[in-house]
């Protein structure tokens, strides 16, 4: 550790930003090399409305809460493994120390000679009251949600047709009552037909209000006046990086707003890696995100043993 002009800074071989399944991961991975990393991770996770975690073997049903504290807790074992309840507001690279600077909102800096960016995702709704629902009666996610709703009536509020058609495929397997609503939307005749035919409502009027109370829907209002009762449903979120460090380190992304790699978790950036949900810009489950933060602990691992052998 050194100081410099009153400012702690500490010199790390990684910095994983995000405490998530795929930082979570790619720090126990790191922390068996013996790599000395720093995991920075403030809490704002998006599944932490969730009451459950579903489909990760062994670890079914676990609440993101308990998952997330096993994880860290499994990390204490290792000594070189240090993490911080922190803000990342900036990151940066210095060029002429051929390192990374990490500074929080408490004016800390960090540095590293390599970092994993595992700072997840966040969700835009198409109609915001959805967020006072979101995680007890309305979800987004079929595989992570659905088996708990079977043989409800549910709905789907979807903007798009394609979001339509794709949601009401994934849903039909875990109830036959499905309500869909677009939002103002209106669905070409093609479409309508399929909803038809597997005798499927549908309402393409914009949304006036959700009705219900402590997360728990009872109704949704259409600016008709029409109201429906529902309990339960899906909804399809668009999504976006909850920080641009990507963009401002010079990531190469795609047009689909992925940033591009190896395969292997590693950037167009030299030094610069990332992993989960951070990646695609779009949603993962936890197992592929811990899967895949386990890959980029083996690709900074093998850099930093091939730079320093």
């Amino acid at each position: 550790m050194k100081r410099r002009r009153g400012i702690r800074v500490i010199i790390f071989d990684c910095i994983i930003l995000g405490a998530g399944p795929a930082g979570l991961s790619a720090s126990l991975n790191l922390g068996r090399m013996r790599r000395n990393v720093a995991i920075f991770d403030n809490g704002t996770n998006r599944n932490r409305v969730t009451h459950e975690s579903h489909g990760f073997i062994t670890r079914d049903g676990t609440t993101p809460a308990e998952f997330r504290n096993i994880g860290l807790n499994e990390l204490t074992k290792y000594p070189s493994v240090t993490y911080f309840n922190r803000t990342i507001t900036e990151v940066s690279r210095d060029e002429q120390a051929g390192i990374f600077v990490i500074e929080t909102a408490e004016n800390e800096k960090y540095t590293a000679e390599k970092i994993v960016m595992a700072t997840g995702i966040q969700e835009e709704f198409p109609i915001e009251a959805v967020r006072n629902f979101y995680g007890r009666s309305i979800f987004s996610c079929p595989y992570c949600d659905g088996w708990e709703l079977r043989d409800k009536p549910l709905f789907v509020i979807a903007n798009k047709e394609e979001q339509v058609l794709h949601m009401a495929k994934l849903l039909y397997s875990i109830s036959r009552d499905l309500y869909i609503v677009t939002n103002g939307t209106q669905l070409s005749a093609d479409c309508i037909r399929e909803l038809e035919k597997h005798d499927m409502r549908y309402n393409m009027e914009p949304v006036q209000a959700l009705h219900g109370d402590n997360g728990n829907l009872e109704a949704i209002e259409f600016r008709t006046g029409e109201k429906v009762t529902r309990s339960f449903g899906f909804v399809v979120p668009s999504f976006h990086r909850a920080n641009p460090f990507a963009e401002k380190l010079g990531c190469n992304i795609a047009e689909t707003g992925s940033v591009i790699t190896d395969g292997m978790g590693r950037t167009s950036q030299s030094g610069i890696y990332i992993a989960g949900e951070t990646q695609k810009a779009g949603p993962s489950s936890l197992l592929i995100a811990a899967a895949e933060g386990n890959i980029v602990a083996g690709s900074v691992n093998m850099d930093i043993a091939t730079e320093k052998f």
